[in-house]
């Protein structure tokens, strides 16, 4: 990866709605040079996909809660269902599995708490592999990227 892929790179994760024509501009190529390194970096597993970000909050999932949960048992089998029901549920936005005290932290994007408690009924409920969890609501956002710094 020389310096104009990471260029384009940063340019594609700022906006990657920018036509090749403007990026090939911004980084001083010709347009078809542009679009075959851009093929090159997608074909190369760097570009994973291209997505719309959405407004949280127009959207009716403006309540942002973080989860962190304690495992019963440890064993990987284990931490991998839990991990993999846990990934099912759409309100979960990322899911980790973690090493310290805490085995696993979930970042939710709900409607409200009403939507925080029945997930937490299916996940923690009787019979689950949690011996308990901790939950926070973010109450300020001081910075959220999906930009890597390049």
């Amino acid at each position: 990866m020389d310096r104009i892929d990471k260029k384009l790179l940063n340019l594609l994760q700022e906006d990657a709605s920018r036509t090749n024509a403007q990026l090939a501009d911004e980084v001083g190529l010709a347009p078809s040079s542009c679009l075959r390194r851009i093929r090159r970096l997608e074909a190369s597993g760097l570009i994973l996909r291209t997505v719309a970000i959405l407004d949280p909050a127009k959207s009716g999932k403006g309540l942002r809660v973080i989860i962190a949960v304690e495992l019963a048992r440890h064993d990987e089998p284990s931490r991998r269902r839990f991990l993999e029901l846990a990934a099912r549920q759409p309100a979960v936005v990322q899911a980790y599995g973690v090493t310290g005290q805490t085995d696993v932290i979930l970042m939710l994007r709900v409607a409200d708490m009403d939507e925080v408690t029945a997930l937490c009924e299916l996940l923690f409920g009787e019979g689950s592999n949690v011996t308990r969890y901790y939950t926070m609501v973010v109450n300020k956002t001081a910075k959220e990227t999906t930009a890597i710094p390049l």
